[in-house]
């Protein structure tokens, strides 16, 4: 069973940081490239950052390049996101997802995310 964890969402005031885990469990995470997406309310969901299965690859949305950072550590099943400099509106459900199939960039579909994090940056 396919599983994906978030965790390090929460409250912080604009410029502040956070930095967002997926945990991975159910396939071999090192075969897959992985992605963030996040949905503001009365929001579409929105990719945000996406990351090769090896890490050598990563694209951005233009709303947050220069400000966050996805990287991946394969031996511990987990993707994060680093997020500096964060803006009001920044403030949305985070969710991590994997790329449907194997070893492929960059990803075309995602076929299992996880329940997601809340962040909320303050003014």
């Amino acid at each position: 069973q396919v599983q994906l964890v978030e965790s390090g969402g929460g409250l912080v005031q604009a410029g502040g940081s956070l930095r967002l885990s997926c945990a991975a469990s159910g396939r071999t995470f090192s075969s897959y490239s992985m992605g963030w997406f996040r949905q503001a309310p009365g929001k579409e969901r929105e990719f945000v950052a996406a990351i090769s299965w090896s890490g050598s690859s990563a694209m951005y949305a233009d709303s947050v390049k220069e400000r966050f950072t996805i990287s991946r550590d394969n031996a511990r099943n987990t993707v994060y996101l680093q997020m500096n400099s964060l803006k009001p509106e920044d403030t949305a459900v985070y969710y991590c997802a994997f790329d449907t199939f194997r070893s492929v960039w960059p990803p075309g579909s995602y076929g299992y995310w996880g329940q997601g994090t809340q962040v909320t940056v303050s003014s």
